[in-house]
């Protein structure tokens, strides 16, 4: 073990708060305070101050497991990789390359992202690869494409958000979910800013607010439009800026202009005084900003969503303008890096997309392999996982547990069931990893290197803090190993400059330095970044190039630098230094330009519509879902630390009541809440911070109170996300 103090990073949510790993004289880590990293000044949330608990040897995997006549037993690391790849083998033979799966997670380093989309491509050839951030931010990601021409979570660093004028939150309760961040919000109030809460609960984040809107859920479309409606009508524009930097104004204005107030209010219960309150607010000051996160996103008309917020603040002139501008906020930890790399079913590394043939032909290049051999884009996460056990009849998951987090999760669970094989690797034996034949016990965050990006779009540097457990490897070494196993095997090896075992490293900084290479020229370019920037710079926001023009996009006036990352840059003749300039990165992107052809942000002409699935006699609620401040995504880990579940020991139903008095349920009693496609049962709550028409219900823990037994799978059909925030359901009282 060592003996100083390791800074890094923790290992939940997108904010990466920076925190000290000290060792302790009994063993182990315990957390201690890392004030200079800027985005929490040492601040961290119960997660993150217990996050040393999952280390423990009493709730974490040490040895890998194999089935053996219906049973998980103790196996060799050699044994279990030969039956992961007699697994892929054999499926691969008997039915073809698509019907090997992988599906990995947003809380994988990018170097694992990176690799586990290239294993899936050129060792494997499948198409089918996913993961489970399509589920946190996928139709934010397709509504900033289509506007801005790039995304990133946040187009400006947090530190920006105290010093604009009035920021509208929608759909995220911070406090809860990221508390160190409600001190960006507390200090924008501080400086006589104002806070505007969009959320159907009343929850801990819009207690802080000047203003909470409390719409239905799945009503965040038309109070968008609403309220550009009014900017409109109110004369409220930035004519000036819709005349230099956009294009489309014209169709999105008459769009909107079809979504009068008292419409709106009727759709949303949102009141017309309200709606004119938040223009005033809005408009008023210089700058203002927009942040979205799961609420208006995880809808089946999430990207539209999106949309129509984005196209609120075009109208206004805020996006590309200091302090100013549209941003969502990333709920996993590297939900951002992990879909740039290669998880996501679409994308090549680089956020480059794998129809283009450019960017097929660069990252073939990178990876030694023909263009044409990489197969083309595969399912979405949802629509990949319905295809367990038929299409697709072997998986391998990397960091997810789909059995708790998918939506429609009783027949997720049905579907991975039925698979002819599962391998999961994983910290911790999670619902789905009880399900494999084989599971294998891979490194976390304080026993491994790695980098990862944050809400902000700032690439950090996680460290090695401790030695693993003996018997537990990194998803490196597996992927290392597996393309050892097969490889030749697949024909996919053929013709490659080296063979597939040398193009999977283990060592996370190699792997880091072939995607900076492989993404070098696309839209997230990390290729001037280098580990030993990341340490020395607490960070470094991307875009980033190898060197080249610094002052594209960075509002400070930051310039050319000479940095000390020589290993970074090409090689010079014999006897010669070369001065060399270097990407300062790009930490508040569009102040000059938009990313589109043309340099023009979109308006892109949206309309309400109703959600996939709305209240009628049978079932007459709302549903809607979220997270509580002691657990995080599907409990996996954090349903294993004593202090956590002592503040959250399991699931509940929030209603109002009115509703529980009509159902005649008092506090604590058993409610089971019925959707089309199953039944949960959890205690009530009962508070009047949620709307009369709408039950909540949290997200992280499985059996009889699993909220995702409930949930809708309609997709967006842009982002293919599924419809978590909003489907119908009845509720009904259960005899103890």
């Amino acid at each position: 073990m060592r003996t100083t103090s390791t800074p890094t990073h923790c290992p939940y949510c997108a904010l990466q708060c920076g925190m000290n790993l000290s060792p302790l004289p009994s063993g182990g880590v315990e957390v201690t305070e890392r004030a200079d990293f800027p985005v929490n000044r040492g601040a961290l949330c119960g997660k993150g101050r217990t996050a040393p608990a999952v280390l423990s040897s009493r709730v974490r995997l040490s040895s890998p497991l194999v089935r053996s006549e219906g049973t998980l037993v103790p196996a060799t690391w050699d044994e279990a990789l030969d039956r992961i790849a007699e697994g892929l083998r054999r499926t691969r033979t008997e039915h073809g390359p698509d019907a090997c799966g992988v599906f990995g997670g947003g809380g994988l380093t990018n170097e694992k992202a990176y690799a586990l989309g290239k294993f899936a491509r050129i060792v494997l050839g499948t198409s089918q690869i996913d993961y489970n951030g399509r589920f946190c931010m996928s139709s934010a990601a397709a509504a900033g494409m289509k506007a801005f021409g790039l995304d990133r979570g946040l187009p400006f660093p947090l530190e920006d958000i105290p010093r604009t004028g009035c920021v509208i939150l929608v759909g995220s309760n911070l406090a809860e979910t990221m508390p160190p961040a409600l001190r960006y919000f507390s200090e924008l109030r501080e400086n006589d800013g104002t806070l505007i809460v969009v959320d159907p609960r009343r929850t801990r984040t819009a207690e802080q607010a000047d203003l909470h809107l409390a719409p239905r859920p799945g009503t965040d479309l038309a109070l968008a439009l609403g309220l550009l409606h009014l900017v409109v009508a109110e004369g409220r524009t930035d004519e000036t800026y819709i005349r230099e930097r956009t294009s489309g104004w014209e169709e999105a204005r008459a769009a909107a202009m079809a979504h009068w107030p008292e419409y709106v209010e009727r759709i949303t219960g949102v009141s017309v005084p309200q709606l004119r309150e938040v223009v005033r607010l809005f408009c008023e000051p210089e700058s203002a900003m927009v942040l979205t996160a799961r609420g208006p996103e995880q809808q089946s008309k999430g990207t539209d969503t999106v949309g129509a917020w984005i196209n609120l603040c075009l109208a206004t002139g805020r996006p590309g303008r200091p302090l100013s501008g549209y941003g969502c906020l990333t709920g996993q930890g590297n939900g951002q890096g992990g879909r740039e790399h290669g998880q996501k079913a679409d994308q090549l590394p680089g956020y480059r997309k794998l129809v283009d043939p450019e960017a097929r032909r660069h990252v073939a290049e990178v990876w030694g392999v023909d263009p044409d051999s990489l197969p083309g884009p595969g399912r979405s996460a949802y629509e990949l996982l319905d295809a367990l056990g038929t299409d697709i009849r072997a998986l391998l998951l990397m960091g997810s547990n789909p059995v708790v987090s998918a939506p429609r999760a009783a027949h997720i669970e049905d579907r991975i069931r039925s698979l002819d094989f599962l391998a999961v690797c994983d910290v911790v034996l999670s619902e789905t990893a009880a399900l494999a034949d084989v599971v294998l016990p891979v490194t976390q965050w304080a026993e491994e290197t790695g980098t990862i990006t944050s809400l902000e779009g700032r690439v950090l540097l996680r460290r090695q803090a401790i030695t693993p457990p003996e018997g537990v490897r990194s998803d490196l070494h597996v992927l290392h190993e597996l393309a050892a196993r097969l490889d030749g095997e697949t024909g996919l090896g053929k013709g490659t400059e080296k063979s597939l075992e040398k193009g999977f490293p283990t060592d996370p900084e190699e792997v880091f330095d072939e995607l900076r290479r492989a993404s070098a020229g696309g839209l997230a370019d990390y290729s001037g970044i280098t580990y030993r920037r990341l340490a020395e710079e607490n960070g470094v926001f991307w875009p980033c190039p190898a060197g080249g023009d610094t002052d594209n996009n960075e509002a400070d006036g930051a310039g050319d630098r000479e940095d000390a990352s020589l290993d970074s840059l090409p090689d010079s003749p014999a006897g010669e230094r070369t001065e060399v300039t270097v990407h300062p990165g790009t930490p508040r992107l569009f102040l000059d330009r938009f990313a589109t052809e043309d340099g023009r942000a979109r308006f892109v002409p949206v309309s309400h519509r109703a959600a996939a699935e709305e209240p009628d006699d049978e079932y007459p609620v709302l549903l809607t879902t979220g997270r509580v401040v002691a657990q995080y995504q599907s409990g996996a880990q954090t349903r294993r630390v004593d202090e956590l579940n002592a503040a959250a020991p399991g699931p509940f139903v929030e209603l109002h009541p009115r509703l529980a008095e009509r159902l005649g349920a008092a506090e604590g009693d058993p409610v089971a809440v019925v959707s089309r496609r199953g039944r949960a049962v959890a205690p009530a709550r009962i508070t009047r911070a949620i709307r009369p028409d709408t039950v909540f219900m949290p997200f992280h823990w499985p059996g009889e109170g699993r909220a995702n037994t409930l949930t809708n799978p309609a997709l967006d059909p842009t982002s293919r996300m599924p419809e978590f925030k909003a489907c119908a359901v009845r509720l009904e009282t259960v005899r103890t």
